[in-house]
């Protein structure tokens, strides 16, 4: 008979293989860095341990051939300490067997203790799966935003796994960017490209910071949300280191954004390469200042001469980023559960601060390499 219990060290080989052929859709055998990593990541960093725990499922064979991972983020309602569970990977192998196993596997993680589960990269199969429980989509946090900047660059950055293909190309795209966006103005706002210089963001300034300046302005940042996150002591450091560990997206880079009378009224952290498209990992603003904290980006950006950004949306931004010839496209929709309405009610109505670092994407599970 098959049962559903707390991950354990000794099935971290089974699951890490199962990722490996799940997730990444390799048929290699999992790498011992990959597996090292799920145990520093799911048993043993920050906030691990306790009552809120990884899952698998163990068939009647007495196989791993399901997995639920749990992340537990600490946060806040109005001055109310809570808990959440990311989960930030589902699989489940050998469907023929038991077709059930990912369903119950999922109602488990729903059914624990934490008073809101939720995660940013549900597929269509598993969004399915979290609305017949009592999940909800949030459809406002489940777009990602693109910026093109250097247009031929971006387009052959979509097809970076050729790599020797894009070194043939490079000196061709380099010198059509040039010659096209050297035509812009600062000023000037087209879909498809941005001048050398940026967007032009007036006399707001930036300064490149390290992530300990990053981390303490997340909180000021931040409290305007009526629900969001508290992290544990060390828990913030961690991800971040975590997150610049992503050598293939180009180095992390963290910014602050001041006002014209410097007061600090955004920052924003993203991976950038040459000739890449960037990773926005977080981008923050105070109310009414976004506009102008996305400009400040992009203009960051088209100096480190990235061909364009991605990031994921927070609905505070949404309104300045229309403005902006940014395009917004679904890759993966975000679902929370909870047994409380003033929670699920607050998150529908935009009042929490979900996505990036409250989230998944500062994982190395996502972008990150392990050979």
């Amino acid at each position: 008979m098959s049962v559903i219990r707390a991950l354990e060290g000794a099935d971290l080989p089974a699951v890490a293989g199962m990722f490996q052929r799940v997730l990444r859709k390799e048929r290699t055998e999992a790498p011992a860095s990959l597996i090292d990593y799920l145990r520093r990541f799911y048993l043993e960093a920050p906030g691990c341990g306790g009552d809120l725990r990884s899952l698998v499922h163990v068939n009647d064979a007495g196989r791993v051939s399901g997995f639920v991972g749990v992340h537990v983020l600490p946060m806040q309602f109005n001055g109310r300490q809570l808990h959440a569970a990311i989960c930030s990977s589902l699989m489940v192998e050998d469907h023929g067997r038991d077709p059930m196993a990912g369903a119950r596997l999922l109602k488990a993680y729903l059914d624990g203790p934490q008073d809101i589960s939720f995660s940013e990269t549900a597929n269509d199969i598993s969004t399915k799966l979290w609305t017949r429980l009592r999940g909800v989509v949030l459809p406002q946090y489940s777009l990602d935003w693109v910026r093109v900047m250097r247009p031929a660059s971006f387009v052959l950055g979509l097809s970076a796994s050729r790599m020797k293909l894009a070194r043939m190309l490079n000196p061709f795209t380099h010198a059509l960017d040039r010659f096209y966006c050297r035509r812009m103005k600062s000023s000037e706002r087209r879909w498809s490209g941005v001048a050398p210089d940026g967007a032009g963001h007036g006399a707001f300034r930036t300064s490149q910071i390290d992530s300990d300046a990053f981390a303490r302005l997340v909180e000021p940042l931040t409290a305007q949300f009526a629900l969001r996150p508290n992290w544990a002591e060390g828990q913030l450091d961690h991800m971040l280191t975590d997150a610049a560990q992503k050598p293939d997206l180009g180095e992390l880079v963290y910014v602050a954004v001041a006002s014209p009378v410097g007061t600090n009224v955004g920052a924003f952290a993203y991976h950038a390469r040459a000739d890449g498209i960037g990773r926005v990992l977080q981008l923050l603003a105070l109310p009414g200042q976004a506009g102008s904290v996305i400009d400040c980006l992009i203009d960051d950006a088209a100096v480190r001469g990235v061909s364009g950004l991605r990031g994921r949306i927070q609905p505070a931004l949404l309104e300045a980023m229309l403005g902006r010839r940014i395009a917004f496209l679904t890759v993966a929709s975000t679902v929370v559960h909870s047994r409380e309405p003033e929670l699920l009610n607050a998150m529908k109505n935009s009042q929490a601060f979900l996505n990036g670092l409250a989230g998944e994407q500062w994982s190395r599970l996502i972008g990150g390499r392990f050979t």
